[in-house]
């Protein structure tokens, strides 16, 4: 389960922030690009933004065996930045502490609904629902200067955010269910700005579902007599695979990136980029090669930036040999997963 968390993490933050991870780069002045599941509201006025992500797929089981379902995603966060004004803390565009430069950005915290042990006797009728209800949160950090006299602040804010995820299934063949989960961004917001309709919204949502009693189907290679069954699967804004070690069929990820059945992370990956499907060794040598002042944009900006940074420039010699390259086999590829349907 490890590996799959691994998996499922980098799913969560592909694209969260992209080299050169500063926040003056043009490829990050637009965000939050995969995933998306918007306000309804919002997703209905705006085509190519939707506000449903639907995942299909076949499990072989009967009605007594159980499926967890896990639904994960980012919830954006708002920090400004304060200055100590006597009582008063006035928003500035960047406060200096010391030695540190505090700048307004946009983090994220990660959310998970999720419901466990669902019997898919049960699902055969009604849908299960799960609530999505993430009240609205405010927090300050203070901020003292090295004599810890009142300086100023950090500001964080997130917005409210409700929904559904509704379970349910249907018998595709004798002993093999179509099991559907479906999310659903139902928050009541009617505005017209992207930036703030993306503080409402499920960013890089993707679903995990696991089973002991049953065993998946591959879509991207199901057996000859589910083929037809396996076609029938419509998937929206998500791509469902197999997850876990070659030959495992107890998990599903469905993630909004496209992936083959059982991906793992690279062994010779030393931590998170942001970007699975790119080359560790170029991105790591391109931060590298960032300027002074650069490297200091980004220790000022996004703190999971600075753990890049941090970590790349910790690197031994013998960490970056790992990076030039590796032959293993070629897997097995098979035809993409059945009547996906992408979203913008």
């Amino acid at each position: 389960m490890d590996e799959l968390r691994r998996i499922a993490r980098a799913v969560l933050y592909e694209g969260y922030l992209l080299w050169p991870y500063r926040r003056s780069a043009l490829k990050n002045q637009h965000r939050w690009t995969i995933g998306g599941v918007h306000p309804e509201p919002y997703g209905r006025a705006h085509e190519g933004n939707p506000w449903v992500m639907q995942t299909q797929c076949l499990v072989e089981a009967g009605p007594a065996d159980t499926v967890d379902v896990r639904v994960r995603f980012l919830h954006l966060v708002t920090s400004e930045i304060a200055r100590r004004d006597g009582d008063r803390l006035d928003k500035v565009p960047e406060l200096t502490v010391g030695e540190r430069r505090f700048l307004p950005r946009e983090e994220a915290v990660e959310r998970e609904v999720a419901a466990c042990g669902l019997r898919l006797g049960a699902l055969l009728g009604p849908a299960h629902r799960i609530p999505v209800d993430v009240p609205a949160e405010e927090e300050t950090e203070r901020l003292a200067d090295a004599a810890g006299r009142p300086a100023g602040a950090v500001l964080r804010s997130r917005q409210a955010l409700r929904g559904h995820v509704d379970v349910r299934a249907e018998e595709a063949e004798p002993g093999v269910l179509r099991l559907t989960v479906r999310v659903v961004n139902t928050t009541p917001w009617h505005g017209d700005v992207r930036a703030e309709a993306m503080r409402r919204t499920f960013v890089a949502a993707h679903s995990v579902l696991h089973t002991t009693g049953g065993r998946f189907v591959s879509l991207m290679d199901p057996p000859e007599r589910l083929r037809a069954a396996a076609a029938g699967c419509r998937n929206v804004g998500t791509w469902p695979v197999l997850a876990g070690p070659e030959g495992e069929r107890h998990t599903m990820l469905s993630a909004p990136i496209i992936l083959y059945d059982h991906p793992r992370v690279s062994p010779e990956s030393p931590g998170d980029l942001f970007d699975a499907t790119e080359i560790d060794q170029l991105l790591t040598l391109s931060v590298l090669a960032l300027s002074d002042e650069e490297k200091r944009e980004i220790r000022d900006g996004d703190p999971r930036g600075r753990e890049i940074l941090d970590r790349c420039d910790a690197l031994t010699a013998e960490q970056l040999m790992r990076l030039h390259g590796v032959l293993r086999p070629e897997p097995a590829r098979a035809r993409p997963p059945a009547r996906t349907e992408p979203t913008a």
